[in-house]
Formats: structure tokens, C-alpha cells, sequence
């Protein structure tokens, strides 16, 4: 083979080299524009997760604050309905010892109407005309009232007691000196009822069970003073405590519980013998 031959090949098996060389270059090529644009979509695909976790995070966050608030608020509602449950027991138990004060104040009066009428003090006579002609009872600063067929002189538990007690006050003796000797001028025959009366709170220490015992306490009290310092005699005299059964005004106010501390004179139709 000639030189010009050799040359010839040569040159044709270069051309073919350089031309499949160009080929794998522009397959490179696309397959790493492909891989770019793979991974830019990648890229992006987990910026868009990181950013949905995020969102995840701050929405776990806000259950989580909520639920602790709801823990919070449960455990108040829990304490409150214990709070509420123990003054439903402490009520009901009041309520009966109440009802057993009411019933042993009862037995009392009873038993102590009972004894003067073996003595001979004390007769029910009707008095047809007592409802008829009811002479006025004037007391400065006392409210007198008719409650059916009884007169009512309401001695105000503040102008006769130290806060929270049966102990009169030094000036409480002139007030139930002047509303007896009122009663006696207008009504010196009539059976009268030393009535105690108190608010709906509950009593204060140890020395009281309950409101019962502390408005027969307080009604004794004045019953000792009509007794000791008045022309009112024992044999018309009875005393019956009615705790908070029985108010007069709201005890819903301040002023309504005051009205209702009271001890109350009621003069009864019936007359002593």
C-alpha cells in the first residue's frame, strides 16, 4: 500500500473518532442537563417538606399548649365540683342537726308549757276580742307589726348583741326594758312569745351547733332580762328559737341579714290565767 493510502485511512478512521467523540459530548451533556434539572426539582421538593414540617411543628405546638390548658382547666373543674360537693355534705349536715335542734327546742317548749301549767301559771282562754281592738304599741326605733292574729315588736339583734354572741350589750337592757313596759301597759294579760330569729350564714366557733341553738341562746338572754327587770312574769313568758327559718327580708343583702337577726316579742291572743 502506498503512502498516499495510509494517509488516506488514517484520515478516515480519525474523522470517525472525532465524529464519536462529538456524539458521547452531546449525550453527557443532556443526561447532566437531566440530572440538574432532577435535582433542582429535588431541591425544591424538600425545601416544600421542610416547610410542611415546619407548619406540622407549629400545629403540634398549638395542640400541645391547648391540651395542657385543657389539663389545667379540667383539674380546676375537678377541685371545684370536690369544693362543691363538700359543701353539699356540709349543708345536708346542717340541715339535719337543724332539724334535730328544731325538734329538741320543741320538745323544750312543750315541756316547759307543760310544767307551768302544772303549777298553775299558765291557761289558754281564747280572746275573741282581742282581734277585734288592737291597742297601739309605740316603741322609738322598734318595728311593731301584725302577723295575723299576733302582734310582732321586733328588737333588732345589733342593738342587743355583741357581733357574733348571745351577750347583750350594757344598753340593751333599756331597749327590752321599754318595749315590756309597753307591752305591759297595752297587754299585761296576754301569753307573750320571746322569739329568736337569725340569718342563713352559718355560726361562727364552737359554742353554737348551729343557728337554732344560737337564737334560743339569744332569746334566753332577753328572757332572763323581762324576767329580772320587768313587770312581764315568767308564768307568760315562753321562749322558742327558730334560727333562720323564718326572715323577714332577703338574706341575698347585708341589710336583709341584719333585719333578720332579731329577737322577736310576739303577743299572743291567748291570755294567761
Amino acid at each position: 500500500m502506498s503512502r498516499l493510502a495510509r494517509a488516506s485511512w488514517f484520515l478516515a478512521g480519525l474523522s470517525l473518532l472525532v465524529a464519536g467523540c462529538a456524539d458521547n459530548a452531546m449525550v453527557l451533556k443532556g443526561r447532566l442537563n437531566q440530572a440538574e434539572q432532577q435535582q433542582t426539582a429535588l431541591n425544591l421538593q424538600y425545601q416544600q417538606l421542610q416547610d410542611r414540617a415546619k407548619v406540622l411543628d407549629q400545629d403540634n405546638q398549638k395542640l400541645s399548649s391547648l391540651l395542657a390548658q385543657s389539663q389545667q382547666q379540667a383539674g380546676v373543674f375537678e377541685e371545684q365540683l370536690a369544693a362543691l360537693r363538700d359543701q353539699l355534705r356540709t349543708v345536708t349536715s346542717q340541715l339535719a342537726q337543724s332539724r334535730v335542734e328544731k325538734e329538741k327546742s320543741d320538745k323544750r317548749v312543750q315541756a316547759m308549757t307543760a310544767s307551768m301549767r302544772r303549777q298553775g301559771g299558765v291557761t289558754i282562754e281564747p280572746n275573741n276580742s282581742f282581734l277585734q281592738a288592737l291597742p297601739a304599741v309605740n316603741i322609738p326605733g322598734v318595728q311593731v307589726r301584725r302577723d295575723g292574729d299576733v302582734i310582732r315588736i321586733e328588737l333588732p339583734g345589733e342593738r342587743l348583741f355583741l357581733p357574733g354572741s348571745a351577750r347583750l350589750r350594757p344598753e340593751a337592757a333599756n331597749l327590752i326594758g321599754d318595749a315590756a313596759a309597753e307591752i305591759a301597759r297595752t297587754y299585761p294579760d296576754q301569753i307573750i312569745g320571746v322569739e329568736g330569729h337569725t340569718d342563713s350564714d352559718p355560726v361562727a366557733g364552737r359554742q353554737w351547733q348551729n343557728n337554732h341553738a344560737l337564737s334560743v341562746s339569744r332569746a334566753m338572754a332577753v328572757y332572763d332580762v323581762l324576767v329580772a327587770r320587768t313587770r312581764l312574769q315568767g308564768n307568760q313568758l315562753f321562749v322558742v328559737g327558730h334560727g333562720p327559718n323564718n326572715p323577714i327580708a332577703s338574706n341575698g343583702t347585708q341589710a336583709g341579714k341584719e333585719r333578720n337577726r332579731r329577737v322577736e316579742l310576739v303577743i299572743y291572743p291567748e291570755r294567761k290565767s
